[in-house]
């Protein structure tokens, strides 16, 4: 398994803050960022079970689907990517890298990626591809939740953290690990802020009862924030969609601070926590960690994507 050695870096420091970023995108070349701790256990649950074939599931952007090709080629495993949406005769760089790692791909419509997690789906994988160990979309499972326990060291003394979610399984391990701090989850997802029931489900697999919020913008509303919650006013068009002003920051933050952000996942975990800062939504002379993690191999894509707007 791969050797784990945090790399924090400072980015401010004043009277009232100190905010550093704990640099997950150096962990590893192409197993980047919070990826290989929701991978950690999964794998090595296949491993000690002799599956030698390992399913999961995401767009054709996917952070996961990238990590989880990487990481199979790793350990000499199997890996099979099922993938939203149609195919297309010229691969994006992303699903093209998985593919050259030795991951199988296989498209499905939309409407039956809603159902892959019905038994009638479970079947079809098994009498297609045979004995499995099969990773849900994002890793997120109870493996990949007590993986991510372990991004946070126990000698760290931080009064916030702060992190991208996307299925909340980061957050959940960071709530499970560290102790007398606050944690605040920045979702990416537009609408209805479902992360913290899924966050409920994870902590009670984990037999875990712990100061949560479940509507964590009423924290917003408060002058301060001092409950373990996930705010959901930051995800802007949704989940990856263009909006000019993240654009305009993330070049900003990247000149000065010399530190690259995904446009998906930090750009918008960044633009929270300087616009919280900004606001004073933190307690005086805090200790502030910011967790980049990782997902730079999805630029690319999304700069094609939008290639007329980038013009």
């Amino acid at each position: 398994m791969l050797a784990y050695q945090p790399l924090i870096q400072t980015i401010h420091t004043s009277f009232n803050y100190q905010v550093d970023v704990l640099r997950l995108d150096k962990l590893h070349q192409s197993i980047t960022g919070n990826k290989w701790f929701k991978l950690k256990y999964n794998l090595q649950n296949a491993i000690d079970n002799n599956l030698q074939t390992v399913i999961t599931f995401g767009g054709a952007y996917s952070n996961h689907i990238a990590a989880t090709a990487s990481a199979c080629k790793l350990f000499g495993l199997k890996c099979i990517g099922i993938i939203r949406g149609d195919e297309s005769e010229l691969l994006n760089t992303t699903l093209q890298k998985a593919k050259e790692n030795g991951m199988l791909l296989e498209f499905i419509s939309r409407n039956t990626y809603l159902k892959k997690n019905e038994q009638a789906f479970n079947n079809y994988l098994q009498n297609k591809y045979g004995q499995h160990y099969l990773i849900p979309e994002g890793g997120n499972n109870l493996e990949g939740a007590l993986g991510c326990q372990e991004i946070i060291k126990p000698e760290w003394n931080y009064d916030y953290i702060l992190c991208a979610c996307g299925t909340a399984t980061t957050f959940t391990g960071i709530i499970a690990s560290a102790k007398n701090t606050v944690i605040v989850g920045i979702s990416v997802l537009k609408g209805e802020n479902k992360l913290p029931f899924e966050v409920k489900k994870l902590l009670n697999k984990l037999n875990l009862k712990t100061n949560f919020i479940i509507n964590g913008n009423e924290e917003l509303y408060k002058s301060e924030l001092n409950n373990n919650c996930i705010l959901s006013d930051y995800s802007f068009n949704g989940y990856a969609n263009y909006y000019k002003p993240l654009i305009d920051f993330k070049n900003q933050f990247e000149t000065k601070y010399k530190i690259p952000l995904d446009y998906i996942y930090t750009n918008k975990l960044f633009f929270a926590s300087f616009d919280l800062i900004q606001k004073e939504k933190f307690k005086k002379k805090s200790k502030i960690l910011i967790i980049h993690s990782g997902g730079l191999q999805g630029n690319i894509g999304f700069e094609e994507r939008f290639r007329n707007k980038f013009t």
